[in-house]
């Protein structure tokens, strides 16, 4: 019993060591002859490790029980240790279940977090998120709007009474809370409204309307009246609600006349319009392209007191819309900004800074260092007609484009009430256009809206410029489909002539108005035609008629100039694009060498000639040309 003080209890690793492994018999026979110096016995691995003289070291697998191994380790003396491997499972299980209800306990904090954020925003979901910009935070001013100068000086009284109230109060006078600004898309509203801000130096709330409506119920009156409570707090300030109309529609609109959750977030906001406190320093602007569909009761005086046209600019707006962009962008000194706004009637602030945008890209591709006339003409011509395509191959077919684009600008060039021609070419652009021709609207009718009957007709007459010179030069059988967007145009204005402005032989009566967008439940089911069906007959007759009208005086002045006609196809054919300036001049030196002295080409009445019969000219390509100018 005394040799048993050799045996421990311990617990290292057993590993196999270096050389050759010994045998059970070769264990004890070692330990019997006093080679063995040391024994490591792991029963739940089966296994012994044994040191040997010379500090070798074997691994022999045994019994889990083994009474001869530890009678001869005790008869030999040397020492025993056995390794209690339950310690370190223990451990092990042990250390697995502590990281165990560590993620346990991190896994439910996360979802404690998760719906503490889910309560909190709950409790908020009534709250409005406006993007408050501080006083003297804008750097707009009114000198960064241009083209727009009615309206900045109607908003001049805006700032300031903001500017200087006492200078209003002290005589009884009253700011109006509410100004709406109405005009069409990129016209400038909401940049209009920082400038006021901008120039007042006082807070600036701005939000879409589209934000107050939810799809819970309340959520969206809730929203509004958190708005006006931050706005009296920070008073003066200015509260801008961009596309008022998202919440602003006329009530009672859907079917039924049911009250909606939008219905709601308007009359909050009546009422909260009619919280404010005369002179309170809190002043709603809005902004809408819709004012037709707007609430009465949202227009009254006492909500919206001031209406703001925000319109399209004039020829000296677009002037100084582009000097202002132009700040920021190498122009080169060769560029006329006053030429280039005669040539873009009818665009808008945005599209004018798109255009330059994109003459600045062209001017990046080609490598230049400055925006030239070029780059800007294909940065015009790439947003009114598309990406360029690839040229016409077909010479029969180039041919046939050809003919059809010159019947549109010699048309032009020959009316006196026409609008100027700009550009004719035969280069293709992206969504089947062929070629196209560009004009240059008369800046007098877009700045005043008003148009004659005369120039109502000649506009027909060189829309029909494509099929009739298809009729003089191919014949009835050989018309393609390319006059197609021609012929919707003429359709078009031939109807409004009739039926709106009075332009026809029925007299000044307005058949139809204009063709707004209905309200379902309300005026869906008045859409139906106000007058009998022998007055549509005749309407469709009237309308016939001024199509047909058209179409003869085209062919007959085509087939009047039918060889200068030819030589203008042959030019564009050759060069693909002609100015306006370049086809005048041809037009002008061949009307020298042919005309009489006393010919006058444009005026009197049209001779009655019937392009259907015209002679014939053998068809150049046997498929159809692409889309007509």
């Amino acid at each position: 019993m005394a040799n048993q003080s050799h045996i421990t209890i311990f617990a290292p690793a057993l590993s196999q060591p270096a050389g050759e492994p010994l045998s059970y018999g070769g264990l004890v026979e070692a330990i019997r002859n006093g080679e063995a110096q040391e024994l490591l016995w792991d029963p739940d691995l089966r296994k012994v490790r044994v040191t040997l003289l010379g500090g070798r070291q074997s691994v022999v697998d045994v019994f889990p029980e083994n009474p001869v191994l530890i009678q001869e380790a005790d008869a030999a003396g040397i020492p025993l240790t056995i390794q209690d491997s339950r310690q370190q499972q223990a451990l092990t299980g042990l250390m697995g279940n502590l990281l165990l209800v560590v993620l346990i306990l991190v896994g439910l904090a996360f979802l404690l977090r998760r719906s503490a954020k889910a309560a909190n925003r709950a409790l908020g979901f009534g709250r409005s998120k406006p993007r408050l910009r501080a006083e003297n935070d804008i750097k707009v001013c009114f000198e960064d709007v241009a083209g727009i100068n009615e309206a900045k000086n109607e908003l001049q009284e805006v700032v300031a009474f903001l500017k200087q109230p006492d200078r209003f109060t002290s005589i009884g006078a009253r700011i109006p809370r509410g100004v709406l600004l109405v005009g069409p898309p990129g016209t400038g509203k909401t940049l209009l409204a920082r400038a006021v801000a901008g120039e007042a130096g006082v807070h600036f709330f701005s939000i879409s309307a589209s934000e107050f409506v939810e799809l819970f119920v309340g959520v969206g009156a809730s929203r509004v009246r958190n708005l006006f409570r931050q706005a009296k707090e920070k008073a003066p300030c200015i509260v801008f609600i961009d596309e008022i109309d998202a919440v602003g529609r006329q009530r009672g609109a859907g079917i039924g006349g049911g009250n909606d959750e939008r219905e709601q977030t308007l009359n909050q906001l009546l009422t909260e319009m009619d919280g404010f406190e005369d002179n309170s320093g809190v002043i709603l602007l809005a902004a809408t392209n819709r004012p037709d569909v707007l609430d009465t009761a949202l227009l009254r005086p006492g909500r919206f007191d001031r209406r703001v046209l925000v319109d399209l600019p004039d020829r000296h707006g677009r002037e100084a819309i582009l000097n202002v962009h132009a700040r920021t962008r190498p122009i080169s000194p060769e560029v006329d900004l006053a030429t280039w706004a005669r040539r873009t009637p009818g665009f808008s602030g945005a599209d004018l800074a798109n255009l330059l945008n994109e003459a600045a890209i062209l001017t990046a591709r080609s490598q230049k260092q400055c925006i030239q006339d070029n780059h800007i003409m294909g940065a015009l011509e790439r947003v009114t007609m598309g990406l360029p395509a690839a040229p016409l191959q077909d010479s029969g077919k180039k041919r046939l484009i050809a003919y059809h684009e010159v019947g549109h600008a010699l048309l032009a060039t020959l009316l006196d009430r026409a609008d100027d021609l700009d550009k004719v070419t035969l280069l293709p652009r992206s969504g089947g256009v062929g070629g196209f021709t560009r004009f240059i609207p008369d800046e007098m009718v877009v700045d005043s809206g008003l148009v004659t009957r005369a120039r109502l007709q000649a506009q027909m007459v060189v829309s029909m410029g494509g099929r009739a010179a298809e009729l003089v030069v191919f014949g009835k059988q050989e018309i393609t489909q390319g006059a197609s967007s021609d012929i919707e145009a003429v359709t078009t204005t031939a109807r409004e002539m009739v039926t709106r402005y009075g332009f026809s032989s029925l007299g000044p009566v307005a058949w139809e108005g204009d063709q707004a967008e209905v309200f379902i439940g309300r005026d869906w089911l008045q859409q139906r035609p106000t007058y009998s069906k022998d007055t549509a007959k005749a309407l469709d007759e009237e309308v016939q008629q001024l199509a047909k009208q058209a179409l003869a005086k085209a062919c007959d002045l085509l087939s009047r100039h039918r060889p200068l006609m030819d030589q203008l196809t042959d030019e564009l054919i050759e060069q693909e694009t002609i100015t306006g300036d370049q086809f005048r001049a041809i037009v002008d030196r061949y009307q020298r060498q042919t005309a009489p002295p006393d010919h006058h080409v444009g005026t009197g009445q049209t001779t009655a000639v019937n392009c259907l019969k015209a002679s014939p000219r053998p068809h150049p390509a046997s498929e159809g040309a692409g889309g007509g100018g």
